[in-house]
């Protein structure tokens, strides 16, 4: 079976419920959906790039069942721009893939969503090393650093927009099954991303999948199990929605 290039998977930002990302990853594989596009931000954008790295949906569930934070950011000894150093995320790539690779290398194409905060614009991270995007797109300033790249100052591309779909597109996706890590207690500030789901909603060549994250740890591990269920649940009822499923296929 053979990735589809013209399909793309964009998944969303939101700390520890990106284990969600886990259990929809196993029902695509296991329904022989192989997007041959997938971009991400935050905590979106890790596991994007493990999946974009070729690893399976069973070896991404036991990184994500056995990650902890510290795999991601220590103590920074130079805290100017953040609490915390994310080049451990440098050493975590290493030591899962062997070597630090080009994005451009990678077995799929992959693009990390992070914000320039000198233009508030949202920049893709579609080539270079892998552990420079990571490291931009889970950067939160005042706990962890911004980093620089070229003239840019790139930090969360959740900042501009936690669910990147137009990044999935602007690399080549005319189809996006798109993961947005949802909460029924969304508030007034979060109206835009309500706005933008909308959209997606009445887009017949997106498949949307919601986990629902009430009641869920979001900036502790306790709950990976079950968010990474909450995944597989939403996966298989947006996967089985035979009217928007089927047309989505036949696109293919």
């Amino acid at each position: 079976m053979t990735d589809d290039p013209t399909l793309g998977l964009t998944l969303g930002g939101g700390g520890a419920y990106g284990a969600a990302h886990a259990g929809v990853l196993q029902v695509l594989e296991e329904r022989g959906i192989r997007p041959g596009i997938v971009t991400g931000t935050s905590a979106g954008a890790l596991v994007a790039a493990a999946y974009a790295s070729g690893l399976d949906a069973d070896v991404i569930e036991d990184a994500t069942r056995g990650f902890r934070w510290g795999a991601i950011a220590r103590w920074s000894l130079r805290p100017r721009w953040g609490l915390l150093d994310t080049h451990a995320v440098t050493d975590a790539v290493h030591r899962i893939l062997g070597h630090d690779p080009l994005i451009e290398d990678l077995d799929r194409r992959f693009g990390a969503y992070a914000t320039d905060l000198r233009t508030r614009r949202g920049v893709i991270l579609d080539s270079g090393p892998l552990s420079t995007a990571l490291r931009s797109t889970i950067a939160v300033p005042g706990l962890l650093p911004p980093v620089r790249h070229g003239a840019a100052l790139l930090a969360d591309g959740g900042m501009i927009d936690n669910v990147p779909e137009t990044a999935t597109r602007a690399l080549g996706a005319e189809r996006t099954i798109v993961v947005r890590l949802h909460a029924k207690w969304e508030n007034v500030r979060m109206m835009r991303t309500v706005t933008r789901t909308a959209d997606l909603v009445e887009d017949p060549s997106v498949v949307l999948i919601q986990p629902e994250m009430e009641r869920m740890a979001q900036w502790t591990m306790s709950d990976v199990p079950r968010l990474i269920d909450e995944g597989r649940r939403a996966a298989e009822q947006a996967l089985d929605a035979a009217d928007l499923h089927e047309s989505f296929l036949l696109a293919a």
